[in-house]
């Protein structure tokens, strides 16, 4: 499980070299999401459930400030991919370096626009009554870690390009594992509340900045850059603005889904509905982590052999990547169909000393919570398709099918109908909208999958 050079991933059989990519990154998501659910538990035992519906008023300005670097990360490890399987490897360096520069300089930016505008965002995002004040020493606190966090997921990207998995993975645990523990120091022990939630997050990110930085520097890195290569590129900042568009729409479309979804909530059931909503959209994050660590896998093994012209392998990378991520998302379907109430229970306070609100509150999410639950996740076996499908697109370097089939999902199906099925079924017609959402864009993906396949990758006899 030590990983592999960048050109064992032309080599190697698909189906092991698939498990020994998807492994490290499955572990590494898991442990993000697990850090995430348990820092939402610890919030909500400790502090109590507007906390939670805070930290979620939070994320879409905070997560798409910080995509911006996966954006910068996932584009730019893309071209790397192609340029080591093509043995180009001045064009890696300059675009690693590159990547570095624009990555500091767009995330230093964003971070004082949202710092100008804190008191405009946050109830703009559904931080209104009770949940404006939590949410803002939230994310203020937060906002200032951002860049770092944002370096170091565009650096676990090229990490992953590499093909390095076992330390993108150590690069993922370790301001988990981090946050974690100053959770408990920080809000338990000192009980700061939301300013120790605030400060153990953006903790974290400066651990994970630290061990990044660490790799790039030490001798388990392929990519050795100097002064020379941090100086912007036109062409390659094109060449990696247009692949990364793609993740970053993806994580635009997100933060207006969330926009949204605070907002109607808000109006169908004050702060406790946005609590419902903040325990399903982690459990989005948490539940899917195997799926999502076949999809990361799979981007550098999809993109070395189409650099390196194997369309034979590219072909089968795509199958078995498919039929991995469908088999893990069938299982997390089931227990997601068995389980909703009970693990709507770990995110709530049973203690003797609540007020009437919160015990209010409580009784109304764990009411709420697991019939949304099953509505959100009951299309999940289908999904793994849909994740495959738009990221071999991104991973051969074709911006402009991969930003369509990411948008198709959320921008193109599921904003349309949160706004015109709540009209009619209210609450039912929020997490309805889930499932449609996903039906409607898995087939639309597949369809196009299928047609570039048979287009492109053609071998010859």
């Amino acid at each position: 499980m030590s990983g592999v050079s960048s050109e064992e991933l032309g080599t190697q059989p698909i189906g092991k070299l698939l498990i020994r990519q998807a492994v490290p990154a499955s572990i590494g998501i898991l442990v993000m999401s697990l850090n995430i659910l348990v820092d939402t538990i610890f919030v909500g035992n400790w502090i109590g459930p507007l906390a939670i519906a805070a930290i979620n008023v939070v994320l879409p300005v905070s997560f798409f400030i910080a995509a911006l670097g996966m954006a910068i990360g996932i584009g730019g490890s893309s071209i790397i991919s192609r340029a080591l399987g093509a043995n180009q490897k001045e064009k890696a360096l300059k675009t690693f370096g590159n990547q570095i520069t624009l990555t500091l300089l767009v995330t230093c930016a964003m971070v004082v626009l949202g710092l100008y505008f804190v008191d405009t965002l946050i109830p703009a995002f559904g931080g209104k009554g009770g949940i404006f004040e939590p949410a803002k020493i939230y994310y203020t606190i937060v906002l200032y870690g951002i860049p770092f966090l944002a370096l170091c997921m565009m650096g676990n990207t090229v990490i992953r390009a590499e093909g390095k998995p076992r330390f993108a993975m150590i690069a993922m645990i370790i301001p988990s594992v981090g946050n974690l523990l100053m959770d408990y120091v920080f809000i338990y022990v000192f009980d700061w509340g939301m300013l120790g939630a605030a400060w153990a997050t953006t903790g974290g990110y400066l651990l994970c900045f630290g061990y990044i930085f660490w790799f790039f520097l030490s001798s388990n890195s392929e990519l050795k850059i100097h002064w020379h290569h941090f100086g912007l590129n036109r062409y390659l900042l094109k060449e990696i603005g247009g692949l990364g568009f793609v993740t970053l729409a993806r994580q635009a479309v997100t933060s207006i889904t969330f926009l949204l979804m605070n907002n109607i909530l808000f109006e169908l059931g004050g702060e406790a509905m946005v609590a419902v909503y903040a325990i399903i959209g982690r459990m989005l994050m948490f539940a899917l982590f195997p799926v999502f660590g076949v999809t990361q896998g799979f981007l550098p093994i999809a993109g070395y052999n189409y650099g390196a012209h194997k369309y034979d392998r590219v072909k089968k990378s795509i199958y078995i990547a498919v039929k991995y991520a469908a088999l893990v998302a069938t299982l997390v379907f089931i227990l997601l169909m068995i389980f909703p109430a009970e693990i709507a229970g770990l995110f709530l306070s049973d203690r003797p000393d609540l007020s009437p609100e919160a015990l209010a509150t409580n009784a109304f999410v764990l009411e709420h919570t697991p019939s949304a639950m099953r509505w959100v996740f009951a299309a999940t076996p289908i999904i793994a398709l849909q994740l495959i499908g738009a990221a071999y697109f991104q991973a051969i370097g074709k911006a402009i099918p991969a930003l369509l089939l990411t948008l198709t999902r959320q921008g193109f199906f599921f904003i349309p109908l949160i706004l015109i099925l709540p009209n009619f079924f209210g609450e039912l017609g929020v997490w309805i909208s889930f499932t449609i959402a996903d039906v409607l864009a898995t087939l639309v993906t597949g369809y196009y999958l299928k047609k570039e396949i048979d287009k492109t990758l053609v071998v010859s006899s």
